[in-house]
């Protein structure tokens, strides 16, 4: 039994999609192979030494708050608008956005004293930059397809993650202002990093090798 292997194996939450599929990858690589079999949502790595959740991607920092998984990794999107407490051991090269602010292809980000209307899923993000910024904004919280808020006229402006910009074209909009790059982070609740710290300490140093040329 390696430092990886703990007689207790090291529960990890996976957000579903894409991230998942890139941890999973990383993974793989480095030797740690498993699978979600028949829409399964928990699963044991070969060794025995992990056991996976796959959960809602903005669920993940509750798994982790509560202590069901003692690890996941996450965006730190999720992570600002759960405002949970947690221990960020490392970011990853992979699954990396922006958060941004747009609108209407040809126009602009522009505000004269006056409220800014906002629709967003990041509220709490939103609401902090716009305070930093010193501008009043009124918030719409939408909880997907935010894009469709500046065509149908419901807000001039959205603040969302944007990776490959896409979406916006697709719907005659684009970026006007970056607001802040995103991350991925692995993170690990406080009292479960302190009783597997050792293990988890190896396991991290066992992934970032793979990441050593980012």
């Amino acid at each position: 039994m390696t430092d990886t292997t703990p007689a207790t194996p090291l529960t990890i939450a996976l957000p579903k999609g894409r991230l998942q599929e890139q941890v999973q990858e990383l993974f793989r690589r480095k030797g740690i192979e498993f699978s979600f079999e028949n829409r399964k949502l928990v699963a044991l790595d070969k060794s025995g030494g992990f056991q996976f959740f796959l959960v809602k991607n903005s669920d993940l920092p509750t798994y982790v708050n509560h202590g069901i998984a003692g690890l996941g990794f996450c965006g730190e999107d999720v992570l600002y608008e759960h405002g949970g407490s947690f221990i960020r051991l490392s970011d990853f090269p992979f699954g990396g956005t922006s958060m941004c602010i747009a609108g209407k292809k040809g126009g602009s980000f522009e505000h004269h004293g006056g409220t800014v209307t906002v629709a967003t899923k990041f509220t709490s993000f939103t609401r902090d930059y716009f305070h930093k910024e010193g501008l009043p904004v009124e918030i719409i919280k939408l909880n997907g397809s935010v894009e469709l808020a500046p065509v149908l006229g419901l807000a001039p402006y959205i603040v969302d993650l944007v990776e490959t910009g896409t979406t916006l074209k697709a719907n005659n909009l684009e970026v006007y202002q970056k607001l802040s790059d995103i991350k991925v982070y692995l993170i690990a609740n406080p009292a479960y990093y302190k009783l597997y710290y050792r293990q988890i300490n190896a396991f991290t140093q066992k992934i970032l090798a793979s990441t050593a040329d980012r």
